[in-house]
């Protein structure tokens, strides 16, 4: 096999992976890209591992799992030790739990990853830690009076954002949350705190560390569908969300009319950025990278819309004749929730360190996760919805 070369045209000598989380949507993603195209070896250290059981079994050997809770297993510490890189992507990650679940939510993004941190730190191993975009909370612009001639420019016939105070931008951006009563901050500030500890301890320790804040990634495998492989109660991810109710053929629900804006990513483009911070590490030490697609842009409510549009495409089925309704945030969220109104990713960091780019639209990475949540899923719920309701 011919030597594959870094960026830099070094040779990229394999090495060993303690990637925790790696039965989530994200890692099992990238145990996939690992195995199929690097020399590299993997460590899978999760609880759940249903997303990636297709690969335990690779004939080269290269992925063990390891079933242990990184909160009180002391096996985690031998197998960083073992490792020369270690992925975290260990998180509660879900909206509908930030202002129920709060505590939860600061434990799991927090506490609970302070010894993957200090282990790195201690046997001096690289640690590539993934945030959110969630840690730059609400825009600038968002303070703005809506009628502010800041807010909005209008150029012909197109409307644009002042991007000054609407990109986030990952040397300059503030970090800017709500109350401390809109407890739906709890994920944001809780990311935000590890990311200012990673950093103390690069600066301080000597610590080797990315970090990586996505914006919305999209594809296969992400989240679950409530009542088929997740509990029946459970809210998932808005794209998320929005697939079980087309699955369903029930109207999509959108929180406050869906007026926030955001952007997406497909999963592969960014797993090929992830790739690219593991195999280049000189470019990607202290670094901290927004991952998305600024140009896949749309509100809620766009993106509900063209979802309806794609999913009758993909299962043959006739749009909904209420495709939409309208629900307040309390109704949907509970007490405490907030939100932040655009989250669009300035991509300039990662670009000049490793020359990435997203490629897919948000029109193709539809197409393909919604093919694969009918495909996967839509006998399952409606055997569901025909199985008899049980009768005293």
């Amino acid at each position: 096999m011919e030597a594959r070369l870094d960026l830099d045209g070094k040779p990229i000598k394999p090495i060993t992976i303690c990637m925790i989380g790696a039965g989530g949507f994200i890692g099992s993603h990238l145990c996939e890209k690992l195995l199929a195209e690097t020399p590299h070896t993997v460590l899978a250290v999760d609880v759940y591992y249903d997303k990636i059981k297709h690969l335990l079994e690779h004939p080269a050997g290269r992925i063990q799992f390891h079933r242990l809770n990184i909160k009180n297993d002391p096996r985690l510490e031998g197998l960083i030790k073992m490792s020369d890189l270690t992925i975290n992507l260990a998180a509660i990650c879900t909206p509908a739990d930030y202002n129920t679940r709060p505590l939860d939510t600061i434990y799991s993004n927090f506490i609970d990853a302070l010894p993957v941190v200090r282990y790195c730190s201690e046997n001096g191993k690289r640690l590539i830690h993934f945030s959110t975009c969630e840690v730059y909370g609400k825009t600038i612009g968002s303070f703005l009076p809506k009628d502010h001639h800041l807010r909005k420019v209008l150029s012909c016939s197109s409307t644009f954002y002042e991007p000054d105070f609407y990109l986030l931008k990952e040397d300059s951006s503030p970090c800017i949350f709500g109350p401390i009563e809109k407890q739906r901050w709890s994920y944001a500030c809780a990311k935000q705190l590890i990311e200012r500890l990673i950093y103390a301890e690069g600066a301080e320790n000597g610590l080797e560390f990315t970090i990586v804040r996505p914006f919305n990634w999209i594809g296969p495998r992400m989240d679950f569908i409530p009542g088929v492989d997740g509990p029946s109660e459970g809210v998932p991810r808005v794209l998320a969300c929005f697939s079980n109710n087309l699955l369903r053929r029930e109207p999509l629900k959108l929180v406050d009319g869906g007026q926030s804006q955001r952007t997406f990513v497909y999963i592969k483009d960014a797993i090929e950025a992830v790739l690219l911070m593991i195999e280049n590490p000189a470019r990607v030490n202290g670094q901290i990278f927004n991952v998305g697609n600024p140009n896949n842009e749309v509100t809620v409510k766009q993106l509900a819309e063209i979802m309806t549009e794609v999913y009758s495409k993909v299962s043959g089925e006739p749009p909904l004749e209420v495709p939409t309704i309208d629900v307040s945030s309390q109704e949907f969220y509970g007490e405490g929730y907030d939100d932040s109104d655009k989250r669009i990713p300035d991509m300039t960091i990662i670009n000049r360190q490793l020359g990435w780019s997203p490629k897919t639209s948000l029109q193709d990475l539809l197409d393909s996760t919604l093919t694969y949540q009918h495909k996967t899923y839509a006998e399952a719920i409606k055997r569901a919805m025909t199985k008899p309701t049980a009768t005293k």
